[in-house]
């Protein structure tokens, strides 16, 4: 069996930059050490913008410019780029909340063996819960998860909706 670590947008502009939030930095030790620890495969997502992220649909409805391509906020957080220093992973820019690219790209890479899937990431609310909601659709007989100690939403209290919306959704939720 397959074990596949989806790290969902764990980017400075999240974290600590322009919509970083306390409880972002708060799971930096988690996440990290959940990644040094993963043994298979990992997908990293970086959300991804440009220089008009302002006239784009996200950017009428949340006019804060964040994780424009190859600025210091679309990297990712230093102590997340350090647990992946030794580790194989496969960038995936993603150009909404959800990539509709991830599935495809984990199929392809497990072919025919089985697998499961574990989330982790910024934020539980939005990106965190499009992918795995994403994921669910398109592997409804795989184990999906998300660990709520390595999540981390725009509020806590978004955070703890979007956990219950996923485990409504038949995501499992481990921590927290």
């Amino acid at each position: 069996m397959k074990k596949i670590l989806v790290v969902v947008d764990m980017q400075k502009d999240f974290v600590d930059g322009a919509l970083g939030t306390n409880e972002a930095v708060a799971i930096l030790d988690n996440v990290s050490e959940k990644i040094r620890k993963h043994d298979g495969l990992i997908f990293v997502t970086f959300d991804t913008h440009f220089e008009n992220y302002s006239q784009t649909a996200e950017g009428k409805k949340l006019p804060v410019p964040h994780c424009i391509k190859n600025t210091d906020g679309w990297q990712l957080d230093k102590s997340v780029k350090d647990a992946l220093k030794n580790k194989t992973f496969t960038a995936v820019e993603k150009y909404t909340f959800g990539s509709a690219e991830l599935p495809n790209l984990i199929k392809n890479a497990c072919g025919d063996d089985d697998f499961e899937i574990e989330l982790i990431g910024l934020c539980t609310d939005i990106c965190v819960v499009s992918n795995a909601l994403l994921l669910k659709a398109n592997f409804p007989e795989k184990k999906i998860s998300v660990d709520a100690n390595c999540c981390a939403g725009v509020t806590p209290q978004l955070h703890n909706a979007a956990l219950m919306t996923m485990k409504s959704c038949q995501i499992d939720v481990t921590g927290g």
